[in-house]
């Protein structure tokens, strides 16, 4: 079921009590809250482009147990490329998300690449329980 896109910065003041994803070129990752709350962060493939997570810059584990007190988004520049790499990517879209906790920092680098029709974005929502 699709849930609304909300702000990655509802997750400001909450315990993450566990992430699951979050590997480099995966496409989802879910944050589980000790409040019983979820999240995900992810992207939904579609023809003709690709997203998925690049790098993690610091720990996840350093997001788990302590409040969060950073959570952003930002979205960066096309990265430099070759023109036989240009041929075969027309359109690309790196974001930033940045975390941190008392115990640590955390940026998620996620690329996103297309061949500029379709969506290059990642999606943040609540996972609603379902009824």
């Amino acid at each position: 079921m699709w849930e609304p896109e909300i702000s990655v910065n509802t997750l400001l003041g909450k315990t993450v009590s566990s992430i699951t994803g979050g590997e480099v070129g995966s496409d989802d990752m879910t944050f589980n809250c000790t409040d019983g709350s979820s999240f995900h962060l992810y992207h939904y493939q579609d023809c003709c482009e690709s997203v998925s997570l690049e790098d993690v810059c610091g720990d996840l584990e350093d997001l788990v147990g302590s409040p969060i007190t950073m959570a952003e988004e930002a979205e960066g520049e096309e990265p430099e490329r070759t023109e036989d790499e240009k041929k075969w990517i027309e359109s690309e879209t790196w974001t930033f998300y940045k975390f941190a906790t008392a115990k640590g920092y955390v940026t998620l680098r996620w690329l996103g690449s297309s061949n500029g029709y379709y969506s290059e974005s990642v999606s943040f929502s609540e996972i609603k329980p379902k009824n």
